[in-house]
């Protein structure tokens, strides 16, 4: 998926999120390990790192450096985890999960630009540990 595509994508995301009581700001397109940040519906702060998948998978993935840096900010803001695939929208409340063991696979470089692929350390979470959304929009 290009860039211009997946920015449309997190603006969409966070424009049905604002209509159902969020109130968030997109990151914008520049470098950040989240992609939308504001508050939630009990207006918490919160961020959000989005991920948009073309194929489904059983399990989600999650880079474990992304996480990391989202566990690294400060400790007053509530941190998620959205992913969009063909068979829904899951929302992952980081904040309260106990996180698997990372596994190693095989991915696409963390660039667009490029087509290299590389060893990453991942955490593969499951559809159950995640608040499926009803987002319409395809």
């Amino acid at each position: 998926m290009e860039i211009d595509a997946v920015n449309k994508w997190e603006k969409g995301v966070v424009g049905i999120l604002n209509l159902q009581g969020w109130n968030l700001e997109w990151a914008g397109a520049g470098y950040s390990h989240y992609d939308a940040r504001g508050t939630t519906p009990q207006g918490l702060d919160c961020v959000i790192e989005m991920k948009f998948r073309t194929k489904y998978y059983k399990t989600k993935m999650m880079e474990k450096y992304k996480y990391d840096a989202l566990m690294d900010l400060s400790e007053d803001v509530v941190r998620l985890y959205f992913v969009n695939d063909p068979k829904g929208n899951y929302m992952y409340w980081l904040d309260s999960m106990d996180m698997p063991e990372p596994v190693e696979r095989y991915c696409p470089d963390t660039t667009l630009w490029t087509r290299k692929r590389m060893i990453k350390k991942v955490y593969l979470l499951k559809e159950g540990w995640s608040k499926k959304m009803n987002l319409f929009f395809k």
